[in-house]
């Protein structure tokens, strides 16, 4: 969904907000690190981006090396500030979905509140089937710490991940696991088929990330590149913009316009379209 249903230059692209934030613009993520887990702000910078590049997100990254907060806080701190507003109705991209003759699911790592309101500002909100996001993901239970006091350590020590990166590979030393549910891990695309009924090898999945695109390929999805022209291997088509979809892809439209009939876009092998 994020940086694929609308563009990276939008404003509201997390990652550009976790850059932005070292130019005094959207210290959200430095703030919650700060204020609420205790990290010194001078150490902030490295660490989120060793954590995106190890985890994929920020919090996947915080929890698997032993910070313990809500999930619920995380999101209403970061999510719940950004600024929505940047986003503008797409009716153009509305049309396009709409005519798409074939299942849309998002599969997003934002939680649904975010999704909601993201696609509430595009004029989406319609568009889709079903929304898998991160309480699909990682239902609330007693052990994952939703209710726990912000701040605190799950364990006595907090894994130093930036001193980790920095030291030879020979070490062997292997990478804290995450106990969150997410994209590019292959557990949350198993969890996402299940969730949806998708069968993957009729499934058209889209993302702006090459390292989520890389994994649906080895869970056996058609991906999609959005964002970029170049076409990296392992990825079957890549669109510079969302709304060149119907240019890029048109063999997903043709089969239902020649017969009238919805049920014969599976003639052309696809079933679902997944946006990331």
């Amino acid at each position: 969904m994020d940086d694929t249903l609308y563009p990276l230059d939008a404003g509201l692209s997390v990652v550009k907000n976790i850059k932005a934030t070292f130019c005094g613009f959207y210290s959200y993520y430095v703030e919650f690190m700060v204020q609420k887990l205790g990290i010194k702000k001078e150490e902030v910078h490295d660490l989120l981006f060793s954590l995106y590049k190890c985890y994929g997100t920020t919090m996947a990254g915080l929890k698997a090396i032993g910070y313990n907060f809500g999930y619920d806080d995380y999101h209403s701190f970061v999510h719940g500030r950004l600024p929505y507003e940047l986003l503008k109705p797409d009716p153009v991209l509305r049309n396009v979905l709409l005519s798409l003759p074939i299942r849309k699911v998002i599969f997003t790592n934002g939680d649904r509140d975010h999704a909601s309101r993201v696609l509430s500002r595009l004029g989406l909100e319609d568009c889709f089937e079903e929304i898998i996001c991160f309480e699909t993901l990682n239902p609330v239970n007693k052990e994952d710490g939703n209710d726990s006091e912000v701040g605190l350590a799950s364990n006595a020590e907090i894994f130093d991940i930036v001193k980790h990166l920095q030291k030879s590979n020979e070490e062997g030393l292997l990478l804290p696991k995450t106990p969150i549910i997410c994209k590019p891990y292959e557990d949350s695309f198993e969890r996402a088929f299940k969730i949806a009924d998708i069968r993957p090898g009729k499934t058209l999945f889209f993302d702006d990330s090459i390292r989520n695109l890389e994994a649906g390929k080895r869970m056996g999805l058609h991906t999609v590149l959005v964002g970029k022209l170049d076409r990296p291997e392992g990825v079957d088509y890549a669109l510079e913009d969302i709304h060149n979809l119907r240019e890029a892809v048109p063999e997903l439209w043709e089969a239902n316009e020649k017969t009238g009939d919805v049920k014969h876009s599976k003639e052309i092998g696809l079933e679902t379209s997944v946006l990331a």
